[in-house]
């Protein structure tokens, strides 16, 4: 049984005092996150490859349980034809390869623009795809949530052992939150408005969950996940969820309580932020 928990990110200053310890600093906060989160949604790599030095110091502030769930960068995804990429891609899995266990399923996430009809570049850059590391896919384009193509991409990830990515926007429509609402405007505004599909393929399934900063509202949501999840995990899924919130601070308290909501149904490992006995003096340097 194989499941993770994480936020989008693993550095916001206003974790400090609830998720980090008071007194932390910008430098403690990887090692802080990985102490007591099981993965990241690794955003960062979407916007610029790390420099070698970087992911050296990312593997020596992790346990070697913690997973980066690396997005692949946009000069790939967004930049020219996909097909055309594959170079620059295992370029970029060379830069990070030193995180070695640590590397947990990467992320394609294809553009608006990136239709049906753009099938043939997805399926061969899949095929260059190394098969040593898990790669999951999501798109954007409408075109993609007709059944018919759906199906399509249904079988041509099942092909390539690949899973699927889905994102899930619902909470933005459970209504604004004195003192958010420019928070959830902003967050609907740039958020794409895609149906959620849950669908599995390659027995691997990230979940990214765009929560509502009212943990309460988003309990009716996360009873069907809970059930949804314990039925993946039975039949043999990887499952990687990451809880993002438009209201960046409230995101630990949300996967925390869901965290603890699906241990009532499924049989999970405590997560390491309630293993924590006591809090870790930070460091004074």
């Amino acid at each position: 049984m194989s499941f993770t928990m994480g936020c989008a990110v693993w550095s916001h200053k206003e974790w400090v005092g609830n998720l980090f310890p008071n007194g932390s600093k910008a430098s403690d906060f990887l090692r802080l996150y990985g102490q007591r989160f099981q993965n990241v949604e690794g955003n960062t790599t979407f916007y610029a490859t790390p420099p070698a030095e970087t992911v050296r110091k990312w593997r020596n502030d992790t346990p070697e349980s913690f997973q980066f769930c690396f997005k692949i960068p946009q000069l790939i995804s967004h930049h020219g034809e996909l097909a055309e990429n594959i170079a620059a891609t295992h370029e970029f899995l060379t830069r990070v390869e030193p995180l070695g266990p640590r590397l947990g399923p990467f992320f394609l996430q294809l553009p608006p623009h990136f239709a049906v009809r753009h099938a043939d570049q997805l399926a061969t850059w899949l095929a260059a795809w190394p098969r040593e590391y898990r790669i999951s896919v999501e798109v954007r384009h409408a075109d993609w949530y007709k059944p018919a193509n759906e199906q399509r991409l249904m079988e041509l990830l099942e092909r390539h052992n690949a899973g699927h990515c889905m994102m899930d926007v619902r909470p933005l429509d459970l209504g604004d939150l004195p003192g958010a609402e420019a928070d959830l405007a902003k967050a609907r505004d740039h958020k794409p408005r895609v149906a959620l599909r849950p669908f599995v393929t390659g027995k691997l399934a990230l979940v990214r969950y765009i929560s509502h900063p009212d943990t309460v509202r988003n309990q009716a949501l996360w009873d069907e996940w809970q059930v949804r999840i314990g039925e993946w995990l039975q039949n043999g899924v990887a499952v990687h969820f990451f809880m993002h919130c438009p209201v960046e601070a409230t995101s630990p308290t949300n996967a925390r309580t869901f965290y603890r909501k699906l241990c009532q149904q499924t049989t999970l490992p405590t997560l390491p932020w309630d293993a924590l006995a006591v809090p870790e003096q930070v460091s004074l340097f």
